[in-house]
């Protein structure tokens, strides 16, 4: 089960952090949250994956920003990973585009409401590189095998899946820590503590309740997950996609403190 990107162990014994704004913003924007968030986990030892997407294809409205396109956002990427040396993420939404992401990114995501979507696992999956499901709002973890096993069956064993909560009624979600281990029979598990505490579709845009950030970062990191997944931004008012629920740069290090000092009381 665990594999590697670069030279991180997804599913070992270390937690690791996949951190970064939810939309790539501009390039200097970009390359100073990774530089900014690389410092910490530096300091802290933590190994990690910087985050951020070329295009959100699935905003509330129209008048959102979706970020600056393929094309833009993967030179953007490259640079990220060329310049400070950071294995990078970032979300596909259509098979066509699998391919020209795969020679940027260390890792594919597919988002949660296409988690289901055939030929999108598949053209993830025969690039090569690793690739990070998220379960969708609507999905119950123990379906996700059923997202692994198209993965596998396509060539591809170097899969994660991801718990961002499941819809509870209209314009909430809920997070069940029963499916970060029902979850782990498949796969490395990650938990996407800034989606968790999304409140969809708020208006023209969605919520969120930021305060609950580290109370559920703990808990999956107790419940035994291995890796933390966190959009981050220095100026969340500011934030064209997500501020709502994302997590403040200087909140960053004293939260990490916490979930190591979680995770050392367990491996003691």
């Amino acid at each position: 089960m665990p594999f590697s990107v670069q030279k991180i162990t997804i599913g070992g014994p270390e937690l690791f952090l996949i951190a970064g704004p939810c939309v790539i913003e501009s390039e200097e924007h970009t390359l100073f949250m990774a530089a900014s968030i690389a410092a910490i986990c530096r300091e802290l030892a933590v190994p990690y994956i910087f985050k951020a997407s070329y295009d959100k294809a699935n905003r509330t409205s129209l008048a959102s920003y979706r970020g600056p396109g393929i094309t833009e956002g993967l030179r953007i990427l490259r640079k990220v990973r060329e310049e400070l040396q950071l294995p990078v993420l970032t979300d596909v939404h259509e098979a066509a585009q699998a391919a020209a992401v795969g020679e940027v990114a260390d890792v594919l995501q597919i988002p949660a409401f296409l988690c289901r979507q055939t030929d999108l696992l598949i053209a993830a999956a025969h690039t090569g590189r690793a690739v990070n499901v998220k379960k969708g709002q609507f999905a119950a973890p123990e379906d996700m095998r059923h997202v692994v096993a198209k993965l596998h069956e396509s060539g591809n064993d170097r899969v994660s899946l991801t718990e961002r909560g499941a819809s509870f009624g209209y314009h909430n979600l809920v997070v069940d820590m029963r499916s970060l281990a029902i979850m782990r029979q498949y796969a490395p598990v990650i938990f996407d503590a800034t989606h968790s505490v999304q409140l969809p579709s708020q208006g023209e845009q969605s919520g969120g309740q930021p305060q609950f950030i580290p109370l559920l970062s703990r808990a999956a990191v107790a419940a035994g997950i291995d890796g933390i997944f966190l959009e981050v931004h220095d100026n969340p008012a500011q934030a064209r996609s997500d501020g709502a629920n994302a997590l403040p740069l200087a909140n960053l290090k004293p939260i990490l403190e916490q979930l190591l000092a979680i995770r050392r009381a367990l491996a003691g």
